[in-house]
């Protein structure tokens, strides 16, 4: 299989659409596919649902993005951090959902939905809000929270660099949670550094194949 190449971010977002749920990598501004969010920024899509492990930093971004009233819902694992002022005055208004979710959590269950697993059993959030209505279970004298999978219509993903066919290599921990997410959703779009010809990357190093690509532009 091979992505397409996209000549602008803006070609490449083009096929959010309303009420989508919208995988966003980065840790942080790790890894954060900055030039994807700004085009999605100006392509319009609303009533969003971003799954993403930090609900924005600063006025950039993520946080760009919920400024402008686009997304409904944040699933993630750190919403409040020092600099998360976007989204701490909608969560106080009452103007965002919020589904919080253990760090681990997150990674697997959206690393089970690219497998075609579907549930699992955690021993993470057992006895506490988080694992409320949820099925448990005891494995072997340990208590257990059923997980579901987390899909997505759409995973915006920062990668280093990218060959033509849209295999791609990450930059240390840029890398954080691109790989699931490539995984776990319909469609994945890449925002790279540099696009090289096929071949020019080494194959041992490369992370995330060509077949869970579908878009690929390099900014």
């Amino acid at each position: 299989m091979t992505a397409t190449i996209c000549d602008t971010a803006a070609e490449a977002v083009d096929v959010v659409q309303d009420g989508a749920t919208v995988l966003i990598g980065g840790f942080g501004m790790a890894g954060m596919p900055v030039a994807l969010v700004d085009a999605l920024i100006e392509q319009g899509a609303s009533d969003l649902t971003v799954v993403s492990n930090n609900a924005g930093n600063g006025d950039t971004g993520l946080a760009a993005l919920l400024a402008k009233g686009r997304v409904r819902k944040m699933v993630c694992s750190f919403p409040r951090q020092s600099d998360s002022w976007v989204f701490d005055g909608l969560y106080r208004a009452g103007r965002i959902e919020l589904e919080l979710v253990p760090q681990g959590n997150l990674a697997e269950r959206m690393r089970a939905a690219g497998a075609g697993i579907g549930a699992f059993f955690s021993p993470t959030g057992v006895g506490t809000p988080l694992a409320e209505g949820k099925e448990t279970r005891e494995i072997d004298g340990r208590t257990y929270v059923l997980e579901l999978p987390i899909r997505g219509d759409v995973a915006l993903v920062g990668a280093h660099r990218a060959d033509r066919q849209g295999n791609l290599v990450y930059r240390k921990t840029a890398r954080n949670f691109g790989p699931v997410m490539a995984t776990a959703a319909r469609t994945t779009v890449v925002q790279v550094a540099e696009l090289v010809e096929v071949g020019e990357l080494d194959p041992e190093a490369v992370v995330t194949p060509s077949i869970y690509v579908d878009r690929v532009v390099a900014v």
